[in-house]
């Protein structure tokens, strides 16, 4: 359900932009959850967000770039430094934006896994949304590698089956072979119409995709792959305060990079890993 200031949304006097996100908007409205919003502009951007989220999913599926662990990374040198742990860091001097953009552009010059190719989808459908003026100003400091994301990209966790196009969800496969370790699971953006992105998979469905990381489980396993409850998601309402917020604080407290040199990991992984250290950094 939508509440709108403390107030039920009435669908009536409201008609999104786009076809799709009318189909975003029905979900949302669905959800047994409360998605609530300040004030109109707030839900707009989430709808305009999600749209572009989908948007750049399939626009990476229809490229070059490869699937590889971080020990296979590759970027353009023109605009990334690759680390020595196979991340990618923005070059000085250049835009952010330009360089999320030659990800897309030249497509074929880059290979990453997968946590980090939806980090890669949640800048790229921002830029889109937010325009280059605002997202330079705003993302200056880019690091691509795993999970890791900027401060102004806040991302939220919850638990639920009920997918809204642009979510992020989890595939699991508990049993993985280790010799095809990077397939221990796979990050999957909804796109909608029960489909699915998984960067080396391709737009599949749930079936397909856990019949896929079945078939790269350890020899005589009985623990299936399952698509888990598991959703990360930007959170909305925060992000959508970067349109009010220019010019930006020149200087902000970054996040700190786990170089955990595991493919293919979940969100909620990743966050357990950061939360972890900070705990541990707190008790010293």
């Amino acid at each position: 359900m939508i509440e709108i200031a403390g107030k039920p949304f009435d669908k009536s006097t409201f008609k999104p932009d786009e076809k799709f996100q009318k189909l975003i908007l029905d979900k949302l409205i669905s959800d047994n959850a409360t998605h609530s919003y300040l004030n109109i502009g707030e839900l707009k951007f989430e709808l305009t967000y999600r749209q572009n989220l989908v948007a750049s999913a399939a626009a990476m599926s229809e490229g070059d770039a490869r699937f590889e662990t971080f020990a296979g990374s590759q970027c353009n040198p023109k605009y990334w430094t690759l680390t020595s742990n196979g991340g990618f860091l923005l070059r000085k001097g250049v835009s952010p934006a330009d360089a999320i953009l030659d990800i897309y552009k030249n497509s074929g010059e880059y290979a990453y896994e997968c946590a980090t190719a939806k980090v890669i989808i949640l800048y790229h459908a921002l830029l889109s949304t937010i325009g280059k003026r605002l997202f330079d100003h705003a993302f200056q400091d880019l690091y691509l590698y795993s999970w890791h994301f900027d401060p102004d990209l806040v991302i939220d966790s919850t638990y639920t089956y009920h997918f809204i196009p642009g979510d992020i969800v989890y595939f699991d496969n508990p049993d993985f072979n280790p010799v095809t370790f990077w397939w221990r699971g796979e990050n999957g953006l909804y796109m909608g119409d029960e489909k699915y992105f998984g960067h080396g998979i391709g737009i599949q469905s749930s079936d397909y995709i856990i019949e896929f990381l079945n078939g790269t489980r350890k020899p005589d396993s009985n623990i299936p792959a399952k698509l888990t409850d598991y959703v990360a998601r930007p959170d909305f309402r925060q992000v959508s305060r970067l349109l009010h917020q220019f010019p930006l604080q020149n200087r902000k407290y970054l996040h700190t990079v786990i170089h955990h040199d595991t493919a293919s990991i979940s969100c909620n992984r990743y966050l357990q890993l950061l939360h972890h250290l900070y705990f541990e950094e707190a008790a010293d």
